[in-house]
């Protein structure tokens, strides 16, 4: 089964960078430092960009957050580092962009919550004072709605409706209901103040997969505003990436979604990274972009009790992605090389045959040789201790031969 035509959505720039409008999936992240550490903000973002962050949101929470923004800008810029930044505003977003303007300005996107931007008679006006900083700034906006904050007003509402009906629905159904309307409402009422749809993105996130599912089905049928996926409060490790993957992958296999954040929780110092290399992998995985050549590994059995081949698989992969950064700049379409690491003779030859370059090791018992395929032909076969090295060596080769100047002067 194929993805589903993509959902159509007005385009949105953020910063240089094209959300919707069909324009390739975007890959976003957000720091977890305190953002009035500008040292260390920066250097986080840094590596969020270098590991393939196209977005980066930061928390502005207080004064000393907000006057850190312009001074991690003009770090970043030190760094060489051009990734848009989005404040993400709770509570006191009107008064922090107010009053610190050259926040405003150094900003690319605000992301408000109308669940908390303001309460009863202060809702609409302070919601109002956002809207109209991101028109004078010219900055677009991401209305986004989160369940653990969702407006109650609006809920209670619609529970009292629901009450009421002949047919009432149950709590979850009406919850779903609330989240979109609360998302649609305020988009509609930011366009009323005077910001056009297409500076307008829009984000409903619960921690549930199929609510997930169900929200953002229901908003991309009621409206065409950019849309950002995310499960919120994903969890941590695999059941964060099990949970995110499942959710987000049935919502883009209908053509739902236009930017995508892995909301994982790190371990304790843990790589803040992980969450965009799983939000690449997953698009990848999908044919929907490609971002690093892929690597097939078998999963090891009976045959392989050595470890060989998982090491070699892991050193080819950490080599790959160390190396992408470079291979970017001078070798345009390596993306899609495809590369095998296989352990025993069983799958290890056909696979290998069917990446651009692969191997394959000998398992338990085999002659302790390592056929190297290339274009589906057995091109070498390297054995010993320098195997991983002359295998990696061959990789670069390969790659320099098929993507580089020599293809280049070939054509």
């Amino acid at each position: 089964m194929s993805v589903s035509e993509r959902h159509k959505t007005v385009a949105v720039d953020v910063g240089g960078v094209v959300v919707g409008g069909g324009a390739p999936i975007v890959v976003q992240s957000m720091t977890n430092t305190d953002t009035a550490d500008i040292e260390a903000t920066a250097r986080q973002v840094a590596a969020l960009a270098h590991a393939g962050s196209e977005i980066v949101r930061i928390t502005v929470d207080r004064d000393e957050a907000a006057a850190a923004v312009p001074k991690i800008r003009d770090r970043l810029a030190q760094l060489g580092v051009a990734v848009p930044l989005v404040g993400d505003f709770h509570y006191i977003g009107h008064k922090l962009l107010a009053d610190h303007p050259a926040c405003a300005q150094a900003l690319d996107k605000y992301r408000i919550n109308p669940g908390n931007v303001g309460f009863k008679n202060k809702r609409d006006p302070q919601f109002t004072q956002i809207v109209e900083m991101a028109i004078k700034y010219g900055k677009p906006v991401r209305i986004g709605v989160n369940w653990g904050s969702l407006d109650q007003e609006l809920l209670t509402r619609l529970m009292d409706e629901n009450a009421r009906a002949a047919a009432p629905k149950n709590t979850r159904e009406v919850t779903h209901e609330a989240m979109v309307q609360s998302a649609l409402l305020s988009a509609a009422r930011a366009e009323e103040i005077g910001l056009p749809k297409n500076r307008i993105i829009l984000s409903a996130k619960v921690s549930a997969v199929q609510d997930l599912i169900a929200v953002y089905a229901e908003l991309a049928r009621r409206s065409d505003y950019a849309l950002h996926l995310g499960l919120t409060e994903a969890g941590m490790g695999s059941k964060g990436i099990v949970a995110s993957s499942a959710a987000m992958g049935v919502l883009l296999q209908q053509g739902i979604g236009d930017t995508i954040r892995i909301s994982l929780t790190p371990e304790p110092n843990g790589d803040r990274t992980q969450e965009v290399r799983v939000a690449q992998e997953l698009l990848q995985t999908m044919g929907l972009r490609t971002f690093v050549p892929l690597v097939a590994a078998c999963p090891g059995c009976g045959r392989t009790t050595s470890t060989t081949f998982q090491e070699l698989a892991s050193d080819v992969q950490s080599f790959i992605r160390d190396s992408m950064p470079e291979w970017k700049k001078h070798y345009p379409g390596v993306e899609t090389l495809s590369v095998a690491v296989m352990g025993c003779i069983v799958n290890g030859p056909g696979e290998s045959k069917h990446a651009d370059i692969g191997i394959s090791l000998p398992g338990t018992g085999e002659q302790p040789t390592a056929p190297v395929f290339m274009d589906g032909k057995k091109a070498a076969t390297l054995r010993g201790p320098t195997l991983a090295a002359d295998f990696k060596a061959m990789v670069t080769d390969y790659i320099e031969k098929r993507f580089g100047r020599g293809q280049r002067a070939a054509e």
